[in-house]
């Protein structure tokens, strides 16, 4: 075992992005392990409900009452069930939701807490949208200014 003391990191602020795809849940592992590591940082949960899905729901649910507090207390279950429930204790862990295009709300975030490393799924949620890496993933690595830490679902899926 390695005695020594534990180097000094730039890693600190780490962003966690999830569309709570498989391949996003599967990443989650990462991130923790990231944070493990490196005593003193912050473990930040991005989830960001893409604008157009937003509007939609919106516009076709305005019958509904509190339709936003609704799906705002939703996302904060899912958050809560499916990561924040999985995080060791001690460990600092802040919870965003964010409306708006995904990457660059991931971006402005990014910017805005000086994250030093991001944590991203290359496959998310598809349909008719194009693979995540395609699209989101994509567009926070090239335009990031930070890490960027894209982890395939075929990896990150594989037993330890």
């Amino acid at each position: 075992m390695n005695t020594a003391a534990q180097a000094e990191t730039r890693f600190k602020r780490i962003l966690f992005c999830t569309d709570f795809s498989t391949s996003a849940d599967a990443v989650f592992d990462f991130a923790i392990d990231a944070a493990i590591r490196r005593p003193g940082s912050t473990l930040y949960v991005l989830h960001v409900v893409h604008e157009a899905d937003a509007q939609f729901w919106k516009s076709y649910l305005q019958e509904v009452d509190d339709v936003e507090e609704q799906t705002r207390r939703a996302i904060d279950e899912k958050i809560h069930s499916s990561y924040v429930n999985r995080v060791p204790a001690g460990l600092d862990v802040q919870i965003e939701v964010r409306v708006g295009p995904d990457a660059a709300e991931i971006l402005d975030f990014a910017r805005e807490k000086a994250i030093d490393l991001i944590l991203i799924g290359r496959e998310g949620h598809g349909g008719v949208r194009k693979a995540f890496f395609g699209s989101v993933a994509e567009k926070v690595v090239r335009k990031a200014d930070c890490a960027v830490l894209v982890v395939p679902f075929s990896y990150a899926s594989r037993p330890v």
